[in-house]
């Protein structure tokens, strides 16, 4: 194999695809990209098993051919040459090494051979459909911070895509959920997304995908079946498999009939909730919401620290209310928020609350009370 091309061309591909490498792993090729050079352009290609990452980037193919190469080593060197930069890589048959010239700078890497590199085959994706950029980017950045963190709950560890049928309407609704928050965004449900299985995207793709959306005007394909999911972003291609999983019936979570309904400044509320913690307890983290007659005030109590109390003005005329939340929960949800308003929608101390930017709002958040 013999390649040339330009620095900043092979540092923005080794970006891509880099990140799903894992720093550590029991197997060797895992730790390699896979460059494959032919016609025009070079393509590299990077997996853990669960997640592929492929991009082809233009190049000057003198000798077609493929290896693999360490692939955070050789994402380093290339950032640390000059902006500019023309890169050579050049491998003969059997050397089992791969020479990287850049101007005066020479490296000679081990290589291992590509056919040893794995192939996560996509098999049949049943459903195709295409998205905005921007929306995609909209419905997982607002969702994926529920994400569940526990391996035993493997089917909260990711965003839940589905299509339901909301007054008539098709809505394409992303979901996460890790039993203490729930978070829910919609949009209306591409032409192709009919019909779709309900899908459990893992929190390592949905990361990668929000860091690959570069071009919010751009428009991505999404290709899926029950068991994987591509995503075509111009030249990255990225494919997942799901999470094995039945998503729990988060419907039955989000409480009909909450009748208290308490309207705050966003920013204020969040900023007050950030101070009041400042003395609670890191396992504890509960702030107490005490609310009547168009105030707010914001207490917490620990025994170690002393106490802090701060109180705001609101729009409140349902009866009075005490409930209690985890602070650090309260500033995710709000900090999530379109708006300069949040709306709370209330029942009793021990029910849930759900908050929204407004009434109807598109996008929906689900917060379970804590005992003060």
């Amino acid at each position: 194999m013999k390649v040339t091309l330009e620095r900043t061309a092979l540092l923005k591909s080794l970006g891509h695809v880099h990140r799903v490498v894992e720093r550590r792993t029991t197997i060797p090729i895992l730790s390699n990209v896979l460059l494959s050079a032919s016609g025009g352009g070079l393509q590299l290609k990077a997996t853990d098993l669960d997640l592929e990452v492929t991009e082809t980037t233009p190049a000057d193919v003198s000798q077609p051919g493929a290896t693999t190469l360490p692939a955070h080593t050789l994402y380093e060197i290339v950032r640390k040459l000059p902006d500019g930069a023309q890169v050579s890589l050049e491998s003969g048959d059997d050397s089992g090494q791969l020479q990287l010239r850049s101007g005066r700078s020479r490296f000679s890497l081990q290589a291992l051979p590509e056919s040893d590199f794995p192939d996560l085959a996509a098999g049949e994706l049943s459903h195709s459909f295409k998205l905005g950029a921007g929306e995609l980017k909209r419905l997982l950045d607002k969702t994926q911070f529920a994400i569940s963190n526990e391996e035993t709950r493997y089917y909260l560890n990711g965003v839940f895509l589905h299509v339901t049928e909301v007054d008539g309407k098709s809505l394409l609704r992303a979901v996460a959920t890790d039993g203490h928050r729930l978070a829910r965004l919609e949009t209306p449900a591409p032409a192709g997304a009919a019909g779709m299985p309900g899908v459990i995207v893992p929190r390592k793709a949905v990361a990668e995908v929000q860091k690959l959306i570069e071009d919010p005007e751009a428009e991505i394909s999404i290709e899926l079946s029950s068991a994987k999911i591509r995503f075509t972003l111009g030249s990255v291609v990225l494919t997942s498999k799901l999470i094995d999983g039945s998503f729990p019936d988060y419907a039955r979570v989000i409480p009909p009939s909450n009748d208290k309904f308490l309207t705050v400044e966003r920013k204020d509320f969040s900023d007050a909730v950030d101070r009041v913690s400042t003395i609670s307890s890191e396992r504890g983290r509960a702030v107490k919401l005490s609310v009547a007659d168009g105030k707010l005030v914001l207490s917490v109590t620990n025994p170690d620290s002393g106490s802090a109390v701060e109180e705001l003005e609101v729009d409140y005329d349902a009866p009075a209310l005490e409930i209690g939340f985890n602070a650090r929960y309260l500033i995710d949800i709000a900090n999530q928020l379109d708006s300069d308003t949040a709306l709370f929608k209330m029942n009793d101390s021990g029910s849930p609350t759900i908050i929204q930017d407004r009434d109807g709002a598109s996008a929906l958040y689900v917060l379970m009370p804590m005992r003060v």
